[in-house]
């Protein structure tokens, strides 16, 4: 996914201003989508590849800011860079708040948003990266037995063997066998490890508890 062609989008009612920013973006090799309207964005179809979104604050019917807002509401992720020719502190404080990656003022240097674009596609790749990785994870996860999701969200919480034996009602050594299991599937090298793959996968686990 991270190897395909980056796709820099812009939403900007203003033809004139689209057309230029389409043009610098084609001039550096990467591929550029223009939209008039938060809504045809919303209709077009998105290619599974990094990008960002170029975002004039100013739209009709609608603000940047709302629809940064209503983006987010929806999953899609894609790194905001704000463009406008009415921007002040506190719209630009808001829309960094809020995540974007730059909130560039009418007129911009043409290399100002070309860095912009750089950083927001990097973001925009790492975040893929790892939704991957998660992804990955999550599977392995799924193919675990119900005992052993038992025994994982107690293992990286902390509890000894013989601790969650006991929590479970089972022997010692099953524990240790079921251990070893989540340890193969999951692909963990050491306790650490499958500590880190636990809170990538977001795994609520009890805290340990005294003896």
């Amino acid at each position: 996914m991270a190897a395909e062609r980056p796709v820099v989008f812009i939403v900007d009612d203003d033809a004139s201003m689209r057309n230029a920013v389409e043009d610098l973006i084609g001039s550096v090799g990467l591929e550029a989508r223009g939209f008039a309207s938060p809504q045809d964005f919303l209709q077009a179809k998105r290619p599974d590849a990094p990008g960002c979104l170029v975002l004039d604050v100013r739209l009709p019917g609608s603000s940047g800011l709302q629809f940064q807002q209503e983006l987010a509401k929806a999953g899609i992720h894609l790194p905001v860079i704000f463009i406008t020719g009415h921007g002040d502190i506190p719209m630009s404080v808001r829309a960094i708040k809020a995540g974007a990656v730059e909130f560039l003022t009418k007129p911009f240097r043409d290399q100002e948003l070309l860095d912009a674009i750089n950083a927001a596609i990097e973001r925009h790749r790492a975040q893929l990266r790892d939704a991957a990785v998660v992804a990955q994870l999550r599977q392995r996860f799924d193919a675990l037995t119900q005992r052993e999701r038992e025994i994982m969200a107690l293992v990286i919480a902390g509890r000894a063997n013989k601790q969650i034996a006991g929590d479970l009602g089972v022997s010692e050594a099953t524990v240790k066998v079921h251990r070893g299991q989540i340890m193969r599937k999951m692909q963990a090298r050491s306790l650490p490890e499958l500590v880190r793959m636990g809170d990538a996968l977001g795994l609520s686990a009890a805290k340990p508890q005294a003896n």
